[in-house]
């Protein structure tokens, strides 16, 4: 359905629209936090608002998932790093992470660092993490490179981050920001970057068993 509004209306409405968007919780305060098991204080109502992707349609469950705890370690990294950062190596079975550097100077970040704004889903940023994560998983390739003309034509992102080998959202968000044996750490300080726009795709893939593909735009 179309409908149009006089044109002296029209700025307003759409700040308007913008505003309820953007503060759409649209959980019930006892839903229970992605990151309840590393503790009680993240079911708190007051986080819902992380979940910025939970109305939309174009996302699989595990895909706003992932968009929802990335949100609360940017927004809240001190308590993520008191919680589920120092609690991870435990709860996931990967003790070897407490000698790997990478983790080490990963709990240094989330200590020190300024809380960041939260990240919108963008239909257009989720458009392309689909396309590459899709043909890349049907292809067994890994990196950026689009191998496929339309993927290419749907590009749309000033920073990209892949993974590979994690199903679960919080495993791929806790695998880029660890970024063990990455240069310059450039996953975890893509996730952690002044941007404004995500879009996530998390699809099989022919040589890892799944991939995760995150567009970020300023």
């Amino acid at each position: 359905m179309k409908f149009i509004l006089p044109t002296s209306l029209v700025a307003g409405f759409l700040i308007f629209v913008s505003f309820i968007y953007k503060g759409t919780i649209g959980l019930s305060p006892d839903t229970e936090s992605p990151l309840a098991a590393y503790s009680p204080l993240w079911n708190d109502a007051k986080y819902l608002k992380c979940n910025t992707a939970v109305r939309v349609t174009y996302l699989s469950e595990k895909e706003k998932e992932l968009i929802y705890i990335l949100n609360l370690a940017r927004k809240y990294p001190q308590l993520f790093d008191s919680t589920v950062v120092k609690q991870y190596p435990e709860k996931s079975g990967a003790w070897n992470l407490l000698n790997i550097d990478e983790y080490k100077s990963l709990l240094d970040t989330m200590a020190t660092i300024d809380p960041l704004p939260l990240l919108y889903p963008d239909q257009r940023c989720a458009a392309s993490a689909r396309c590459h994560a899709i043909i890349s998983g049907q292809q067994g390739y890994v990196g950026h490179d689009r191998q496929d003309a339309a993927c290419e034509k749907r590009r749309y992102y000033d920073g990209e981050c892949c993974d590979y080998g994690h199903s679960s959202p919080l495993d791929i968000l806790m695998g880029l920001l660890i970024d063990q044996g990455v240069p310059g750490l450039g996953h975890r300080w893509l996730c952690l970057s002044d941007y404004s726009l995500i879009g996530v795709s998390i699809q099989p893939h022919k040589g890892y068993d799944t991939n995760a593909v995150l567009d970020f735009k300023y």
